[in-house]
């Protein structure tokens, strides 16, 4: 059986199939609407793939967090996803978990804002009014320096990832904000705006 394009709802009920937590499904929908935000912001055809791709980015880290990015391989093979949408979800554990280096754009940008949605969720949900709609750039730089907080957070893959593709940590920030705020409401961000 060949390689099939998966659809949204395909890989959805595949993410949800290898994830019951629903902090990792509200972290996967994140970076879905950002990785279709900068395939726009990039000029890109298919932006639908690069949603999917980011929608399935952690496929097996729940179930297998000790092989992280080597057991989506198996997982997505087993499912027909085409080499393409493999490559790009191993390649963002690169120098984490794996030696897949990203090589497309669309692999660099899954790899830079990755960690970079993680930071901006938890920045987040330490403001007042709980919401991404009034988050600022500065904000988040601000929380960026404090290496204690959000600790999990890898900030030297992101600022690895931003030279890659050849962007400002600011440009990048804020449009990560800026893709994140249009699903506010499913990843649990709208907060009191």
């Amino acid at each position: 059986m060949g390689n099939k394009i998966p659809t949204r709802t395909e890989a959805y009920e595949l993410l949800k199939k290898y994830n019951k937590s629903q902090s990792l499904i509200t972290h996967a929908i994140a970076v879905e609407a950002v990785m279709i935000h900068f395939a726009e912001l990039l000029g890109e055809e298919d932006k639908e793939k690069w949603g999917i791709i980011g929608l399935i980015h952690d496929i097996d880290y729940e179930m297998y967090p000790e092989e992280h990015c080597k057991k989506a391989r198996e997982i997505l093979m087993e499912n027909n996803y085409p080499e393409e949408y493999i490559h790009a979800v191993e390649s963002h554990g690169w120098g984490i978990c794996v030696d897949v280096e990203p090589v497309k754009t669309m692999e660099k940008v899954l790899y830079t804002i990755d960690e970079l949605t993680g930071l901006i969720t938890a920045t987040v949900l330490l403001r007042p009014s709980k919401s991404i709609h009034d988050l600022e750039i500065k904000s988040v730089k601000k929380k960026w320096k404090q290496k204690g907080f959000a600790a999990g957070v890898n900030r030297e893959v992101i600022q690895k990832g931003a030279e890659m593709l050849g962007m400002d940590m600011d440009t990048i920030i804020g449009e990560t904000i800026k893709s994140m705020q249009s699903v506010a409401e499913e990843i649990g961000l709208k907060g009191e705006f």
